[in-house]
């Protein structure tokens, strides 16, 4: 894999102004833990995270359930993410709060819930970890899993520099190394993201201390050499909850997930205008 950044250096800028949500729908309990989002034929798709049961489920506009789809084979151990391309749904089964996870996956799954091919598991390790005993300031979690062409690129939710690792994995069925391309210094932990290829914009979520949440926005980001991206920062209107996942609509717009947290007696799927 070449031409990739081998290291990104960033500029920062701070927008702490609160930005709007345009819709706010409560969830059902089924799906307490929402932690990944995607959209497919109009009807989005999410999962629960740590020890939820292996399944997707597919909600209409209003966020009602409207079908469960099991992934058979398969354990939830901590999903954290999902992505998609032409042809696959890709779970990230990624979560590792203490550094102390060694069976970290992403399961690969065909978009057509009738197809009946088989699913293929993708597992991995970061080659740069060779500590797994129990840390509080983990540096090994990753709770944010985009698709670019062949590749799938994980986000690290890095609590000890409050920056982000990028990792590259191939999209095959195998056991592999991720391999390290660069950082982002978000100054804060991720908790999502999403990407739009035809505008080369990377969303991200984030936080600095669980209080509060942001959109990152980062436009031209690509696999490809550069020097320097802006980063702008938008604090998330939703008081103390927990933001789980971010779909973009357009440069501006944006779903969001949270879990039932303090703020609220359910999880929430909310648009937001920047």
């Amino acid at each position: 894999m070449k031409n990739l950044l081998a290291i990104i250096n960033i500029f920062f800028l701070c927008s702490s102004y609160s930005q709007k949500l345009t819709k706010d729908i409560s969830l059902s309990k089924k799906i307490d833990e929402t932690s990944g989002l995607e959209i497919v034929d109009g009807q989005f798709i999410t999962h629960n995270d740590s020890g939820g049961d292996p399944k997707l489920y597919y909600l209409d506009k209003k966020g009602k359930i409207v079908k469960e789809r099991k992934i058979e084979g398969v354990k939830n151990h901590d999903w954290e993410d999902l992505t998609k391309d032409d042809k696959f749904i890709y779970v990230a089964d990624m979560g590792n709060n203490y550094d102390t996870r060694k069976n970290l996956s992403i399961i690969k799954i065909p978009i057509d819930a009738n197809n009946n091919l088989k699913t293929d598991i993708i597992e991995f390790n970061y080659p740069e970890q060779n500590d797994f005993r129990f840390k509080q300031l983990s540096q090994f979690d990753a709770e944010a899993l985009i698709s670019i062409d062949d590749f799938l690129v994980i986000f690290t939710k890095n609590r000890k520099t409050k920056k982000t690792d990028i990792y590259t994995l191939p999209k095959l069925a195998g056991s592999y190394n991720a391999k390290k391309i660069g950082n982002l210094d978000t100054n804060s932990i991720i908790t999502g993201g999403d990407y739009d290829k035809k505008n080369e914009l990377l969303i991200l979520t984030s936080t600095i201390s669980f209080d509060e949440y942001y959109i990152l926005k980062i436009e031209d980001f690509s696999l490809k050499n550069k020097n320097d991206y802006k980063i702008e920062m938008y604090e998330i209107p939703i008081g103390k909850t927990q933001v789980e996942a971010v779909k973009i609509i357009d440069s501006n717009t944006f779903w969001i997930t949270s879990e039932d947290e303090k703020s609220s007696s359910t999880a929430r799927l909310m648009k937001i205008k920047l």
